[in-house]
């Protein structure tokens, strides 16, 4: 017995940490995190912890070089720890906890890291199909680890019902997108693919003097409502979860779609704002889909 507590109490530690990283770095993700039991909260927030560190080392760098430095080094330890290897950092110990745990496959956190790489070395989009690549990596990878953590019911990973948790994830990084287009200029970045850019006569030179045009307007909304085709494809999906998992999921996922509403509601001002769900507007979203669910049985 005494063997056992100070690993425990390691364990729990360090999944204090992670709680504390998730509810600093994403509001909107905490909050649904609260309606999971408190085990799965908990391998939530190792697995959203993982996430964040992997993009920070990118966002975060001074240069390009020890961005790519710091996430070479970091791929090959999580590679040594999914093979078996121990690992000394604290942030990969509790995510391979997890992975362990949840069988999440390693091909997840992988083409995660690839999608961080490209933040490195793609600036610039030349079509759609070239950033779902990345919304892919960065966000439905995520969403598909959380499927292994959630549990879902067979065979919920196959077929459709993985594009269904392809989509959603793909739905929420369009959306933050939308919402950080003012901030990702300052980092040289512009995600709208140049197809759409062009469809809609916006230049490049337009949006880094942030000039909200009306032709960016149309070029903002038809992103928006392309992400929100998104939300409501994958929706169907939210029943493949195990049903511990399935409110926690709905809620987040209509709150980051709020987002969209935000941004519309501000005329597209997303150059020098950042669109927020107020907490009582979570809260009202909350209460409407526990008075759906009610309504429905």
């Amino acid at each position: 017995m005494s063997t056992a507590s100070p690993a425990l109490s390691r364990i729990d530690a360090l999944y204090l940490e992670a709680q504390k990283a998730t509810e600093a770095g994403s509001k909107s993700f905490y909050f649904a995190t609260r309606f999971f039991p408190k085990e799965l909260a908990r391998r939530a927030y190792a697995v959203y912890w993982f996430c964040r560190t992997t993009d920070d080392l990118v966002d975060e760098a001074p240069t390009r070089e020890i961005g790519e430095s710091g996430l070479n080094q970091w791929e090959a330890e999580l590679r040594f720890g999914l093979q078996g290897g121990s690992v000394s950092n604290p942030i990969l110990r509790l995510f391979l906890h997890v992975v362990k745990e949840c069988s999440i496959p390693s091909e997840y956190p992988l083409e995660l890291i690839e999608g961080c790489r490209m933040d490195l070395e793609q600036h610039r989009y030349a079509t759609y199909e070239d950033l779902r690549l990345f919304c892919y990596r960065v966000a439905s990878c995520v969403g598909l680890m959380m499927c292994h953590v959630i549990g879902f019911t067979s065979p919920a990973l196959e077929g459709r019902g993985k594009q269904y948790a392809v989509e959603l994830g793909i739905a929420m990084q369009l959306t933050n997108i939308l919402r950080d287009v003012g901030t990702d200029l300052e980092l040289g970045r512009i995600y709208f693919p140049k197809e759409d850019m062009d469809r809609f006569g916006v230049s490049e030179e337009e949006l880094v003097a942030r000039k909200r045009t009306l032709a960016f307007r149309d070029l903002m909304k038809f992103e928006a409502e392309r992400a929100r085709s998104y939300y409501s494809s994958a929706m169907p999906g939210v029943q493949m979860l195990k049903p511990e998992g399935r409110f926690a999921v709905e809620i987040a996922a209509k709150v980051y779609s709020a987002i969209l509403r935000e941004i519309e509601r501000s005329n597209y001002d997303v150059f020098e704002r950042r669109a927020v769900v107020s907490s009582a507007e979570k809260y009202w979203i909350t209460g409407r889909a526990i008075a759906s669910a009610w309504w429905a049985r």
